[in-house]
């Protein structure tokens, strides 16, 4: 049995669909909320859902022996402000797994986040290796959270406690796809700018809050979570790859790019309006990121990435349809 906490969420629900597409028995650690995020779950239930709260004893006494620990659990507002509790869910909460997965032999699948990377710019800025660690510099709280246990890991192996059999730490960059309606407002840019224009409006953009940067030139990894499953399985089939990796494509495409294929994909004219930027968001915005993938190609996955237009077509298509990811 795998345990996949945030398993209703949008990345989780989506890994959970896959696992039980393969047979492969589920227990999901999540809150369904009133929010709708049942729905994510509605085609495939796991054979079990619990509540944070009950992962301690679930651990415990696990009605079945547990394979794996995926922990995609967190609170990933960018824009979040309660530092302790921040602190206890996204870094506490990941230690206590990590000893677990630990003392009982269990391999343990993480994420982490780019926001790590902070206002890294550059190509040659986002890289996963170990080294490079000490020199990120996070611009929010959740991205520090997501930094803090990178750090705390690393210290776990250079002394040389014990470690899972096999661990890895998955550096999303930015994902978008279906399963993802509960999330308010850090929902993906596609699907906000697919609501748009189904409402009659131009897809929006931020203006750039740099003199060096064109409006809708700000660019991002932007990665379906289609690949991201992929990745996840294959690390889950490939108990000989641990580390910390990024999880992007590799290629890093403009927000003006994400609009256009948008529009295209909805078969509507390419309309794009600029607006400022919220006050909240300057200097805390990044204006480029672009995961260097070499390391997990190193480690031996092979896979393809989905293009940003095909991506986007696969994901207006089930908006349009009001499907799950399948």
């Amino acid at each position: 049995m795998i345990l996949l906490t945030g398993g209703a969420g949008f990345i989780g629900s989506c890994l959970n669909t896959v696992l039980q597409q393969q047979n492969r028995a589920v227990a999901v650690v999540d809150r369904l909320g009133s929010d709708g995020k049942w729905r994510n779950l509605a085609r495939t239930p796991p054979q079990y859902l619990l509540p944070p709260e009950e992962l301690e004893s679930f651990l415990r006494d696990s009605p079945r022996p547990i394979e794996a620990v995926v922990h995609l659990g967190a609170i990933s507002e960018t824009t979040a402000r309660d530092g302790d509790l921040v602190w206890r869910t996204n870094v506490a909460l990941s230690q206590s797994l990590w000893r677990w997965c630990a003392r009982n032999g269990v391999p343990f699948l993480y994420a982490s986040s780019a926001a790590t990377y902070g206002a890294a710019d550059g190509v040659e800025a986002f890289s996963d290796a170990p080294e490079r660690l000490d020199a990120l510099r996070p611009l929010n709280l959740y991205g520090w959270s997501k930094h803090s246990f990178d750090l705390w890991v690393r210290r776990e192996l250079a002394e040389r406690r014990e470690a899972p059999p096999q661990w890895a730490g998955l550096k999303f960059f930015n994902v978008y796809g279906p399963n993802e309606n509960h999330k308010g407002n850090m929902i993906s840019v596609v699907k906000v700018k697919h609501d748009e224009l189904l409402a009659g409006r131009p897809a929006t953009l931020f203006r750039s809050d740099r003199a060096d940067l064109a409006d809708g030139a700000q660019a991002r990894d932007f990665i379906w979570v289609g690949d991201v499953v992929d990745v996840l399985c294959w690390l889950l089939e490939t108990p000989s790859a641990s580390g910390l990796f990024n999880l992007g494509t590799g290629v890093a495409r403009t927000y003006l790019d994400l609009a256009h294929a948008v529009c295209d994909a909805n078969g509507l004219e390419r309309r794009v309006a600029f607006i400022d930027m919220p006050q909240a968001l300057r200097g805390q915005y990044q204006s480029f990121t672009q995961a260097d993938m070499r390391r997990l190609r190193d480690a031996g996955y092979a896979g393809q990435f989905t293009s940003l237009e095909e991506g986007v077509r696969r994901y207006v298509a089930l908006l349009r349809d009001d499907a799950p990811f399948s």
